[in-house]
């Protein structure tokens, strides 16, 4: 539109002027006032409203920023954290693993040393039993030896039919039991 009023003004210019015609049909006069106060509002706005604006974008820019800053710092923070906590808990299972191990050997220290302490004993009844067993058996030949000799005198004695004093029967039995031990 704005095209074709120049191109019926450029036609009407011959005839009055082209500025006469130019201002007749647009009214210049309310372009430039509007034009002037458009400039104004532009000044107006640029100091009282683009300035504040523009510091509240840049402090937001800014917060946004530090608020970035902080998180990227929080989680560097937390992955350090993280890393700490991955190396206690290998620690722990470390130490935990060598309390096993070092319980495990406790067990198998007193396992031997009981094992150990077991078969002493064992021997030492055994020779206890055997010691025993010697002092029953010598006690046993002696009783059957007594039993010998009483039995010996008293058949000695009714062979004989005589008696013969109890210490001369004693001591040739003794002697045929000594010569009998020898010979077996």
């Amino acid at each position: 539109m704005f095209l074709d009023t120049f191109v019926l003004l450029a036609a009407d210019a011959p005839s009055q002027g082209f500025l006469a015609a130019l201002n007749k049909r647009l009214n210049l006069g309310d372009i430039l006032v509007t034009l002037i106060f458009f400039m104004i509002l532009m000044f107006l706005l640029k100091k009282f409203a683009w300035g504040p604006l523009m510091g509240i974008m840049d402090q937001r820019a800014e917060l946004i920023a530090n608020e970035i800053s902080a998180a990227e710092q929080s989680r560097s923070e937390s992955h350090k954290l993280l890393e700490e906590q991955r190396n206690l808990l290998k620690e722990a299972r470390e130490n935990a693993q060598s309390i096993v191990e070092n319980a495990r050997n406790q067990g198998e220290a007193q396992r031997a040393e009981l094992m150990a302490t077991a078969r002493a004993e064992v021997n030492r009844m055994k020779e206890s039993a055997t010691i025993e067993i010697a002092t029953e058996k010598d006690k046993a030949v002696a009783a059957v030896r007594e039993e010998f000799v009483s039995l010996s005198i008293l058949a000695a004695s009714k062979v004989l039919g005589k008696e013969i004093s109890e210490e001369d029967n004693r001591a040739l039995i003794e002697e045929t039991i000594t010569k009998a031990g020898e010979g077996r």
